[in-house]
């Protein structure tokens, strides 16, 4: 290609011909000379128009986001500016030409621009057209492509797997495509490419990876969309260490191939239990501080009724220190953050503020001996402000985890730019659903259960633990994977655990079941997402900006407005009938 780039100029060209093409950024007419900056993908470099030259005229009649081809001088500028990779320079054109003309867009194309997300996502193909959203998506690209290189050099086969599956039960719903040439019968669009990655194991792959499309009809949040992107590993004859390694490998590969950052491996591992346990969370945010504290044991021979009761309910009672800012919080405050955790299904937040004397909601309750010993465990000073909760363990874990980023989010604990990443690990095999009331997978049912835990499969799903791990990267789940079942009898075991009959077994996972039994090798593997980890190292919070075309929060496009209504014609094809 013979197209230049603009950032490729510098005063290194100084007197060369060069012809250039892009946007028309912007237009100013300074006492006769009229300036343009002309944007390409790569960065501006400013054109200029003398009133002597002949496409002067023609030059007046440019407006924003024309685009435009022209041929010119490179010039040293008068004034440098040295906000542009090519400020020290300008191009005086001999030769206009208007490739196209512009409606005047809706907004103005600039990183600080103010225009409502909606109205962005209805004009994408003009929002990209911004320098944020570009980086972002060369940065994905470089991402990708180190993730793909690193693998390569692993031995690992890029493998395609079918976009066009059966439906099986992997945790989300399906997205269905009715089959027309089989009336009645349905594809599914694939959560994961879960199943057929551990096929290529059984087929003797060994080493498989697949930049995949996959597709979740979930509720969707800023990091979530409903069609996303893994890089999905898998490979043969491994145990939880090899795929630790080869997965925290490829983030250290990636993180100094795009930002020359280096980070230290091996990356600590934390079980699952104790990430609960002290975070609330089995992703935790390591960028600060402020663990919760376990003070059930202060409170056993408390007279404080509501605690004592939760506490003989095999309850317990859970705090957050905040240092130093007691004096910062109101009354509104603190009812503002009770508020907070009540969404998480937490009774009430209480609070005690270390001033003089130990004052607060519950203070009045307390001893003199459990006052000193809350000091003294908690090693408490002065505008020391401690947030209580109390109740059975998830909801108690959950909702101070919750709480403590907040608090680190409204206190400005968190420094951008900083990485804390870490292995969660030792997952429990099941969880149980208070919707469907029944133990499901925590994972998928493909996960093996721990050695020691085969036994409790069947009559102890609460006390099961499984070979899975998670790698988080400042509180988001950035990847996660596990050991797989490659031995038929625990496979059907763990089936049974989830209440699959038989025939069910046979229906969803017949021919996957069929195939555990040709000598399946050992296998285990992860997928990270590509969007969450492109997401987190461009630092920002929303996934959607480093999708080029991504969905609303309610899984439609502004921009080509689907999902949309489709002809009579075509749902009688699929031999589909719509009921209103």
């Amino acid at each position: 290609m013979k197209k230049i780039e603009n950032n490729s100029l510098s005063i290194k060209n100084l007197n060369e011909e060069v012809e250039l093409y892009g946007f028309v950024g912007k237009k100013r007419n300074l006492g006769g000379l009229i300036f343009i900056d002309l944007r390409d993908r790569s960065g501006i470099v400013q054109l200029v128009f003398r009133p002597e030259d002949k496409d002067y005229a023609l030059a007046e009649t440019l407006k924003n986001e024309y685009v435009i081809k022209v041929n010119g001088i490179i010039s040293k500028r008068e004034s440098v500016n040295e906000k542009l990779a090519t400020g020290e320079i300008e191009v005086i054109v001999n030769n206009l030409e208007i490739l196209n003309t512009s409606l005047e867009v809706p907004y103005m194309l600039t990183d600080d621009t103010t225009a409502l997300e909606d109205t962005r996502l209805k004009y994408r193909y003009l929002d990209l057209r911004r320098n944020s959203l570009q980086n972002n998506l060369k940065l994905r690209h470089k991402i990708t492509m180190s993730a793909r290189n690193y693998l390569d050099s692993l031995g690992f086969l890029e493998v395609e797997t079918p976009v066009l599956c059966k439906s099986t039960p992997e945790g989300a719903r399906d997205y269905l495509v009715p089959s027309r040439v089989n009336e009645g019968k349905f594809y599914a669009l694939p959560q994961s490419p879960q199943i057929f990655k551990q096929l290529l194991m059984v087929g003797g792959i060994e080493k498989y990876f697949q930049i995949a499309k996959c597709f979740r009809d979930e509720d969707l949040r800023a990091d979530r969309q409903p069609e996303f992107t893994q890089i999905d590993i898998e490979a043969s004859y491994v145990d939880e260490d090899d795929i630790m390694s080869v997965g925290e490998g490829l983030v250290a590969r990636v993180f100094k191939d795009v930002k020359n950052i280096d980070i230290e491996l091996p990356l600590m591992r934390m079980p699952y239990k104790e990430a609960m346990d002290k975070y609330g969370s089995d992703k935790p945010d390591l960028r600060f501080g402020m663990e919760i504290q376990n003070i059930t044991d202060i409170f056993r021979n408390t007279e404080l009724t509501f605690i004592k009761d939760i506490i003989d309910n095999n309850g317990i009672v859970n705090c957050l220190v905040v240092k130093n800012v007691a004096s910062s919080y109101s009354r509104k405050d603190l009812d503002k953050l009770t508020d907070y955790v009540k969404t998480y299904k937490a009774s009430g937040l209480a609070y005690l503020k270390i001033e003089e004397e130990i004052s607060g909601s519950i203070a009045k309750g307390l001893t003199d001996d459990e006052k000193e010993k809350l000091v003294e465990e908690l090693s408490l000073e002065s505008n020391d402000l401690v947030l209580i909760v109390s109740g059975q363990y998830n909801i108690v874990k959950v909702s101070l985890g919750a709480l403590r980023c907040k608090l680190a989010r409204d206190l400005n604990l968190i420094k951008a730019g900083d990485y804390k990443l870490l292995w969660v690990t030792d997952f429990p095999t099941f969880e149980y659903s208070e919707e469907e009331e029944r133990f499901v997978s925590c994972h998928h049912p493909f996960t093996a259960p721990k050695d020691s835990d085969v036994d409790k499969l069947i009559d102890d799903k609460a006390n099961c633990y499984s070979k899975a791990y998670d790698i988080v990267i400042n509180g988001y789940e950035a990847g996660g994977g596990s050991i797989r079942i490659h031995n038929q009898d625990i496979q059907s075991k763990v089936f049974e655990a989830l209440g699959f009959t038989e025939q069910e077994k046979q229906d969803k996972f017949g021919f996957f079941v069929d195939a555990l039994k040709y000598g399946t090798p050992p296998h285990g593997g992860m997928a990270f997402g590509l969007d969450r980890l492109t997401m987190l190292i461009a630092e920002t919070d929303n996934i959607r900006d480093v999708i080029a075309f991504p969905k609303t929060a309610s899984a439609s496009c502004l921009m080509s407005e689907a999902p949309n209504i489709v002809s009579e014609n075509q749902l009688k094809e699929l031999h589909i009938k719509i009921d209103n």
